[in-house]
């Protein structure tokens, strides 16, 4: 027969429960079905999940394994680190298989950079668990308060913690440092132009010309700073514009070209979906990757850099 000095407390289970529950919670309302598709569903949703309940669940024992002095527990952490960063891993390669089964590539800084919000967001899932946990413990030791006070407390101020991380991890989009405006397209021979820019000299075929002049849309992404203009000059950020644009509205052709005086990038699109605030909402949309942040100052939206000076 079991011995009751082995079974685990009401209390405890209680902690437990409550922060695997609230760091589960978290990990479910950072996942975000969108345009974009992906994670896509219910598949990623369900790798995605149990994945964070494991994450969360590892934040919840963190502070019963320190009450009960088992220090050796706590080097499990080591193992959920590397667990998250395999998992960081096999979405990389996850996404590299899939590059040529669209109508653009991702890229490579397009991929790392949603391979890396996924391992982060396990962290987040770990951290806000065992916030939830602790606030639980402190009102257990030190407030003689009911239960139920015990596992609210807990639990708002996790998700409150959770928000901020969430926040503070956010992604900026190029609608941050952009704006988009509708260009004209306009073929004069074999060449494409765009509001008097040259985009292209593969115009030669009629079909060709018919497509764009009848049905192609085009967009004029204008920084918004001189300095902006360095992420647009990122071959990986504008890759991730043309895959995000592919994929949303669907292609039949497609150029893209910048004018290297003042940075405006141009695209010109034949798509399937001939919608112009669905090509420009997309490209706004897009995220601004982290590869393209060397720079301090592109970090500044222009109502920021506006308020410097």
């Amino acid at each position: 027969m079991a011995n009751n000095n082995d079974l685990i407390s009401t209390e405890m289970l209680v902690l437990i429960i409550t922060a695997t529950v609230i760091g589960t919670l978290a990990r479910f309302l950072s996942l975000k079905l969108d345009y974009r598709q992906y994670p896509n569903y219910p598949n990623g949703y369900l790798i995605h999940l149990v994945t964070g309940g494991v994450a969360a669940a590892l934040g919840a024992f963190i502070i019963p394994t320190l009450m009960t002095k088992n220090f050796t527990a706590v080097t499990f952490l080591g193992i959920a680190i590397q667990h998250f960063r395999d998992v960081r891993k096999v979405e990389r390669e996850s996404l590299l298989d899939l590059e040529g089964e669209e109508f653009a590539k991702r890229g490579n800084a397009y991929i790392d950079g949603i391979s890396k919000i996924f391992e982060s967001r396990n962290y987040i899932t770990l951290i806000v668990a065992f916030t939830t946990a602790l606030v639980i413990q402190l009102f257990q030791s030190f407030l003689d308060v009911p239960t139920w006070i015990e596992v609210f407390a807990g639990s708002v101020i996790g998700l409150v913690l959770f928000y901020f991380l969430k926040h503070f991890t956010a992604r900026q989009k190029i609608g941050d440092i952009v704006t988009v405006t509708e260009g004209e397209i306009e073929i004069k021979g074999s060449d494409l132009y765009v509001d008097g820019m040259f985009v292209s000299n593969l115009m030669g075929r009629e079909e060709a010309k018919n497509w764009f002049l009848e049905e192609g849309i085009a967009a004029v992404i204008h920084p918004n700073k001189d300095h902006f203009q360095i992420p647009l000059m990122n071959n990986g950020q504008r890759q991730a514009i043309l895959f995000e644009t592919t994929r949303r509205l669907g292609q039949r052709k497609i150029y893209s070209a910048q004018n290297p005086t003042d940075g405006k990038v141009i695209i010109a699109i034949v798509p399937i979906i001939q919608n112009f605030e669905l090509l420009k909402e997309t490209i706004l949309l897009t995220p601004l990757l982290e590869t393209v942040k060397k720079n301090p100052e592109i970090l500044k939206t222009a109502k920021e850099v506006k308020a410097d000076e």
